[in-house]
């Protein structure tokens, strides 16, 4: 019988090779937000321990959340905080995105940290949340959780130069382009429209494409997430909570002060 978590991701493995999935970053410590995104119809949510406030205390109750609107909890970790991969798969993450992904060592790396023998030497203990605190079958367990989502984030130059190696060597799920630090490293921070980000994304995209790799990128307008999902993108990022929250009040505000 499955899990909560191991239907979540089955789903959303399931949608994804049909169609575009859709989530938002999140920088919030409130779980009542993630639930609001669930009922709204988000196939998943970024986590984000990068450039977010959280901790495994509060990021316990995002997971929380989404298993209980059935969104796939993806947490992104710090970059070069390792042992954060199997930290966050311990309290119940469906899936991890690495940033600064550079080469295939790093792939290496993240599958050796969250995957269990034979895939992995990911630590063992069956006392943690994702195995009901050691309720959940322990060899059912172990077994599972090899099923989680491993997600890498390719946003630098070193990156885009081993790109070809890193795909045909595979080892991942999703491969997700970061547009605003691949627009710094080359050279025009900010500048995620430029040709030269995009060209660079539309390379990486259609070289995926080739090896039927699901990429994913980060849009923070309308008009380039449907640019992008033309282009061929499934894992679809649409900006950030606390921005959306920022925007829809200013436009309320600014529609208010007209009557």
């Amino acid at each position: 019988m499955k899990g909560k978590m191991e239907k979540i991701i089955s789903n959303f493995k399931d949608k994804i090779k049909k169609s575009p999935v859709f989530g938002f970053f999140s920088k919030t410590i409130d779980p009542a937000f993630i639930e609001c995104m669930g009922h709204a119809g988000l196939d998943f949510v970024i986590l984000d321990l990068e450039h977010g406030p959280n901790n495994l205390i509060s990021l316990s109750n995002l997971i929380r959340a989404a298993q209980v609107v059935n969104i796939l909890p993806v947490v992104r970790i710090k970059e070069g905080d390792n042992n954060l991969i199997s930290n966050v798969l311990d309290i119940g993450a469906g899936a991890v995105q690495v940033p600064h992904v550079k080469n295939i060592d790093d792939i290496k790396t993240l599958r050796q940290y969250s995957k269990f023998f034979p895939d992995g030497s990911r630590g063992m203990c069956r006392f943690v949340r994702a195995a009901n605190y050691s309720a959940m079958d322990q060899y059912e367990y172990f077994k599972n959780a090899n099923k989680t989502i491993n997600i890498i984030q390719i946003e630098g130059k070193e990156g885009l130069e081993n790109i070809d190696a890193m795909i045909e060597y595979g080892g991942f799920d999703i491969l997700f382009i970061g547009p605003y630090d691949l627009s710094q490293s080359l050279g025009i921070p900010g500048q995620v429209q430029d040709p030269l980000v995009e060209d660079a994304m539309k390379k990486i995209t259609e070289k995926c494409e080739k090896k039927n790799i699901t990429v994913g990128t980060f849009c923070d307008n309308i008009d380039s997430a449907k640019k992008w999902i033309c282009a061929g993108v499934k894992y679809l990022s649409y900006s950030v909570d606390v921005g959306i929250f920022y925007e829809s009040s200013k436009e309320i505000v600014s529609k208010l002060k007209e009557t």
